[in-house]
Formats: C-alpha cells, structure tokens, sequence
C-alpha cells in the first residue's frame, strides 16, 4: 500500500473525468503531477501540484483549475476537505479512516509494507569498497562500506536485482610493496634483524602474516634475490590480506557477491578487447594534450600519447590509457573492468568512492558512456572524510595499523549497528563527525540510541501485553476496532507511517539511503512523542487496564511502528533491539 500513490491516481483520475466533461482540454501530460507532503503540516496531509503544472499547457489560470479539481476531489470519503492555497496549490485533509487502514495494511502485509517493484528487476552492479588489499579496512573505508551496503540493500528493497561487488587493486605496484614487506616481516620471524625503509608498510597487522610465510618456507627465502621469492610472497600476501578485508566487512555485517581481481585483467586480452571496443567507435587515437592546468609550457614536455577521446562523452579533457613504455596507464584496466560490467548484462552501474576520487568521475562516466553507447547509467558516488573523536579530542591512529584508525577499532569501540546507523546520519558528500561519547550515550542526541529505543519499546509493550492475557498477534491486531484510534497524537504516527513507501522510492530512486535513516529518526520522535503523553493522558496509553479492545486498537499502532522501523532497519543493516540495557 502506497497511500501517496493512491491519492496521486486519484488526482490523475479527476483530472481525467474534467478533460471527459470539457473543463481540461484533452492532450495534456499528467506525468508531472504529483502528490507529496505539504511543506508546513499544519497545511493539511497531502498536497498537489496538478493546477501548477497543468496552467499554462491548458492556458487556463492555476487557481481555476484547483477550484474545478477541489470540488470534484471532494466528492471522494477519503478526502475530509480540500483547500485552494496561494496560486494555485491543493491542499488536502483525508478522513480518519484512511490513516486507521494504513496500519491495518501495515499489520497485514508485514515487513512487505513499503517494498516496490520500482526496480523491475533490474540489474545493477553496485561497487563498493574496493580497497587495495595492502592494509586493513580504515576508517574512510568504512563509511563507503556502510553506505555502498546500505545502497544495495535499498535498492534490493524497490525491486532491482542487485550485485555488491568488491573490485581488488592488486595489479599495481603497491602489492609488490606489500609482498616486500611481509618479506621483512617473514626475515623478522626468523629472528633477522630488519628495517622498514620509506615505501614499505610497517604496521603490526603483518607480523602473523610473517609468521605465517616461515611456518611456509622455513629458511628457504632467506638471502634469496626477489625474482626467488616475490611472485610467490605477492600471491600469499595479497590472499590473507583479502582473508582479514573480509573478515573486517563480515564484522560489520557485509558480505559481496562477487570479489573482482584487477590482475585477472592482465596477460588475457580483456584490457586489449575494450580498447579495441573504443578503437571501433572512432575513439582512440594519438595525439598531444595541453598542459595541465597550473602548469607553464617550460615546465611541460609535450608528447604524443594513445588517448581515449573522452571529452566526446562529456570529459573536460581526453585521457592516456598508454605509457611512454607501453604499459597501460591505470586507466586502461579500469576501463577494462567497467566494460567486464557491461559485458555481464548489468543495466545499470554504481560506484561507490573515496572524496579523493572526485577527479575520476567524468573519465569513468564518460569510458562507460562509450562502452555501453549511452545505454547503461553508471552514477557514481563520493564519501566524504570522517573525523574520529573521543573524550573531546581527535581519536589516535591505530597502533596495530601503523598509519590509521582501522575499520575494526571503530566497530570494536561501539558495535556494528552503531556503527552502521551512525554512518549514515550524514548524506553521503557531507562530512561526518564520528564522536564515540555520542554514539554510545542514551539520549535523544544519539540518533541510533534514539530509534533502537522506540523500537525496544513497543517489544515491551507487547510483552506486558501478553503477560496481561491480551491477544497481541499480526492478525488480531490488523483486525482490531482501529476507529478508536482517534487522538491528534496517535494520527500524526499514523501518517508518518503514511509515508514509508513513498519515502523508500524516492531513497532509492535518487541513491540516498541517509532518507532512511532520517525518516526513522522523525518516526521515533512522534512515536516517544505519544509515549510521553500517555504519562500524562492514561487515555493514550498502549494498555487500558479492563479494556481489550481499545487495548488491542492502541497497540495495533505500536506494532506498526515496530514493522516499519524493523524494515528500515533492515535496510541499514542494523538489528533492531528488542529491549535496551
């Protein structure tokens, strides 16, 4: 049940009886109508655009046509009034009942209540992640984890058929960097004397690692030159750095569909397919680009490059996929990456990156364009920087990591749901302040405290319920005297509920599961709303001691409450609690 929807058809259908009777001219696009919330709540429950947008194709005033559109919508019992606003604006009050049925559909459909077909089953690969596999998870990678999770989740939720993909950077030279650094750490094992030079990786994570290769090959690599041993130490070492990447995600509760190795790329023609791909379509050629901006023409050596001609796809500038020596520069396999995308039959792509990776954008967008000759989406999203704080001050580096602030030290301290939820109180390109006091301290402050308390609540309640003897299952509830659902306070919950699943498309239409979050945090606030009342009212309390139904009716609320958030929840990847400590 879309209530939005609901009232928007029915917008839709008077508009179609006034073109019938004459009062609309025929021909007009109703694509543009919609039906939405009202800026100011004491505006009504709904509003409509349809005069706004209808006017001037129709050459009739705004206000006429809401006048004409009012009289006819009021004829409809779901509809309690109706009221031309400003230049033409509708604003609408709908009866009682309506907001009662929501949370009979509610009880009904479950936590289906607010799913959509939206998606069609659409393909989408969501990318996210993508770390090289050098290190541990760090706290940057944690929010684009979250996010990305939170993404797929959302969009799995509106009906696509969607694939989290983790794309591993092992093709480049920082995992021979790290395959020289466990080799210290392996000499260091064996009780050599070792020293980290600039360029290698220090961090305590890779002293079992070390451990690890001499229990492998005894003495075996000892003095040996690099060609004896790196291939075979790059192979170990990026495998168990790959072991504790997933396991770090497993910690906070992500899991990929599929793990995508950037060296298989190399040595079997898939970077030279799509570039011929390109080639084929006029794009690839050789030619000397500008200097880059800030730099003067002394400081630059012009050169004839291959280019991909990306400014044809909406680029500022075109791009090198080839070095001086031949090589590919790090585009090139990229680019062969997002072709293998394409090639797998996804209808849609997503990307999930660093803030440092906004000049990446237009390139990746503009390679994807071409390969796909403008049929497959790819949207890519930036998360900003998370500031750490802790007692008031910025949150120290990782001993263990050497460098920085590890994804597990972060779930360590506050638990993955916090974690989670905190993550994205924020929209994904705004910074986000992470402060461990805050989200672990039980006040209206903390928004994870905040909704998981609302929900702890309404288990209580239900609990006491059935301590009382009151049948307080699904069914009964949904079939409960919900007239008696009747006080200002309980139908404002009500039409907050209301607004579940047109909220969730439109999370999932623009990418932005921070709306859930946000949208969850609103319903507790009117759910603890109504809970405090009930201190001072007994009338609005979940439990009218000697009167079931009534009871039942007030609790067929609290329960609906539960539903929806235990779906956003869901979304978020954060398990609701069933009571608070």
């Amino acid at each position: 049940m879309n209530l939005f929807a609901e009232i928007r058809d029915l917008v839709v259908d008077c508009l179609a009886a006034m073109q019938s009777e004459g009062t609309l001219p025929g021909g007009l696009d109703f694509g543009n109508v919609s039906v939405e919330p009202p800026r100011d709540a004491g505006h009504g429950d709904m509003a409509t655009n349809a005069a706004m947008v209808l006017a001037r194709p129709a050459g009739l005033k705004p206000r006429d046509i809401a006048q004409a559109l009012a009289e006819r919508m009021a004829g409809d019992p779901r509809i309690a009034a109706v009221e031309v606003a400003g230049p033409g604006f509708l604003n609408l009050r709908l009866a009682p009942t309506v907001w009662q049925g929501v949370l009979a559909s509610i009880l009904a459909e479950g936590e289906a209540f607010g799913r959509s077909d939206m998606g069609r089953g659409q393909k989408v690969n969501v990318e996210y992640v993508s770390a090289n596999p050098t290190g541990p998870l760090h706290v940057g990678h944690t929010r684009g984890a979250v996010f990305g999770d939170a993404l797929a989740s959302l969009l799995a939720y509106c009906g696509h058929d969607v694939t989290r993909e983790y794309y591993i950077n092992d093709g480049g030279a920082q995992v021979d960097v790290l395959a020289r650094s466990v080799y210290l750490r392996y000499l260091e094992a064996l009780g050599r004397e070792v020293a980290f030079e600039d360029g290698t990786y220090p961090g305590d994570y890779l002293i079992p690692l070390g451990k690890q290769l001499a229990d492998k090959v005894g003495n075996a690599w000892v003095g040996q030159p690099e060609a004896v041993w790196l291939a075979e130490a790059r192979e170990f070492s990026t495998g168990a750095m790959m072991d504790l990447i997933r396991s770090d995600l497993a910690a906070l509760g992500i899991r990929m569909d599929v793990f995508f190795s950037e060296r298989s790329l190399y040595g079997t023609g898939r970077i030279e397919a799509a570039i011929d791909a390109l080639r084929a379509r006029g794009l690839i050629y050789r030619g000397v680009l500008e200097p880059p901006k800030g730099k003067v023409p002394e400081d630059w050596e012009p050169r004839e490059q291959t280019l991909f001609k990306s400014t044809e796809h909406g680029d500022d500038v075109d791009r090198p996929i080839m070095k001086s020596d031949g090589g590919w520069t790090y585009f090139a396999p990229d680019i062969a990456y997002h072709y293998d995308k394409i090639c797998r039959g996804f209808d849609a792509l997503i990307d999930v990156f660093g803030a440092d990776h906004g000049g990446y954008v237009k390139r990746m967008k503009a390679a994807v364009s071409a390969l796909g000759d403008g049929r497959v989406p790819l949207d890519i999203k930036l998360t900003q920087l998370v500031k750490l704080w802790k007692d008031g001050e910025p949150f120290k580096m990782s001993k263990r990591a050497g460098t920085f602030v590890t994804l597990r030290d972060v779930v360590d301290q506050v638990g993955p749901d916090a974690t989670r939820f905190h993550m994205l109180t924020r929209k994904n390109d705004a910074p986000l302040d992470f402060d461990f006091a805050r989200v672990l301290e039980q006040s209206r402050e903390n928004p994870v405290f905040y909704v998981q308390y609302a929900h702890a609540r309404v288990m209580s309640v239900l609990r006491k319920a059935a301590e009382a003897g009151i049948a307080a299952d699904d069914a009964t509830l949904a079939g409960a005297e919900l007239a008696r659902i009747d006080d200002g306070a309980e139908l404002a919950v009500a039409r907050k509920l209301a607004e579940w699943p047109r909220l969730v498309e439109i999370a999932a239409r623009t990418h932005e599961p921070h709306r859930v979050a946000f949208y969850l945090y609103e319903l507790a606030g009117d759910f603890h709303a109504l809970w405090n009342r009930g201190n001072d009212q007994p009338g609005l309390r979940f439990l009218q001691e000697g009167d079931i139904a009534t009871s039942q009716a007030k609790l067929a609320l609290a329960r609906a409450v539960s539903v929806v958030i235990s779906a956003g929840l869901g979304i978020l990847g954060v398990t609701p609690a069933q009571e608070m400590r």
